[in-house]
């Protein structure tokens, strides 16, 4: 009796230890599934006013300054709204170049971006993406969902510029995976070049470095806490994190591509982007930035950014 009463003990010890790991693991799969994916304040992202101290103050300031046109589209999930700001350069033109953000950042963000453009003769279009700034949605996909609504972008600016247009697709951080991803996809002719800055290879691997680096979760935690995620973002958002791959779109990318990263990033780590350098199947140039932090290439060096820039540009778009 005592050797069954001691067998009993332990497997309902057993049953009470393996409940408690799962709610742990569910409870703590939807926090950090908040943290990452759901529309919300993120302290780890700071956005601040434009200073004249920064060393871009310039051409952020012609963008807060300049006459914009407002365009709507709706997403490719046919529910949300998505907004953008259309700058015409000052000398009419068909080429066009398609400008996306950051995580949680805006199209604000990158008005220096659009002024480098707008100085090199582009229009510029910059669009918030969804879940982000005005444009509407309540999840965050990281550039997997977001290609979709990158492709109704395309066309809406061949609609509004001819079918001569010539399109260039430039992204940042969240923006350049997005970029990547979206080179993977079925594109009109009329798109030409991707410049690609900082952007990581796979969602998955970007939610696991900054587990470990933001929160210094172990393997052992993060682990179950990932895949818990996944299944979330399946059921809320219509993908498993590990089919989001900017290195799997890329081998489907027979376009040029422009590849720009920090040597000094660690957000996204420098790394990744000789993963995504080696995946593209198009003509393709890779430059590391020596000293910039993550997103942080154009302040560190602005004139040999925009001249990189200009030289792939005048290789590629005619």
């Amino acid at each position: 009796m005592k050797q069954g009463k001691r067998k009993h003990f332990w497997r309902k010890l057993f049953l009470w230890v393996a409940a408690i790991l799962v709610v742990a693991d569910l409870g703590g799969a939807a926090y950090f599934y908040h943290v990452a994916i759901v529309r919300s304040p993120k302290t780890f992202i700071k956005n601040r006013p434009i200073s004249k101290r920064d060393r871009l103050y310039r051409e952020e300031k012609w963008f807060q300054d300049v006459k914009k046109q407002h365009w709507t589209i709706m997403a490719a999930n046919d529910r949300d709204q998505l907004v953008a700001d259309y700058v015409p350069a000052a000398q009419p033109t068909n080429k066009t170049v398609l400008i996306c953000h950051g995580f949680m950042n805006r199209k604000e963000s990158m008005g220096a971006y659009a002024a480098m453009f707008h100085q090199l003769g582009y229009n510029v279009l910059l669009p918030d993406a969804r879940a982000h700034g005005q444009s509407e949605g309540h999840l965050i996909g990281y550039g997997w969902p977001e290609r979709r609504d990158q492709q109704r972008w395309i066309n809406r600016i061949i609609k509004h510029n001819g079918q001569d247009s010539r399109i260039v697709m430039f992204g940042v951080s969240m923006g350049g995976a997005t970029t990547m991803m979206t080179s993977g996809t079925k594109l009109p002719h009329q798109v030409k070049a991707f410049i690609e800055d900082c952007g990581y290879d796979t969602v998955m691997n970007e939610i696991t470095h900054e587990a470990r680096d933001l929160y210094h979760l172990p393997v052992a935690v993060a682990w179950p806490l990932e895949k818990t995620m996944s299944v979330y973002n399946r059921i809320l958002n219509g993908f498993y994190l590990g089919e989001a791959s900017a290195v799997e779109s890329l081998h489907h990318n027979h376009r040029p591509m422009l590849f720009i990263h920090g040597a000094k990033d660690t957000f996204v780590p420098t790394s990744m982007v000789y993963q995504n350098y080696q995946a593209t199947r198009g003509p393709k140039e890779l430059w590391v930035v020596k000293g910039a932090q993550h997103a942080k290439s154009f302040q560190t060096q602005p004139q040999q950014y925009r001249r990189h820039i200009q030289q792939f540009l005048n290789r590629y778009v005619h």
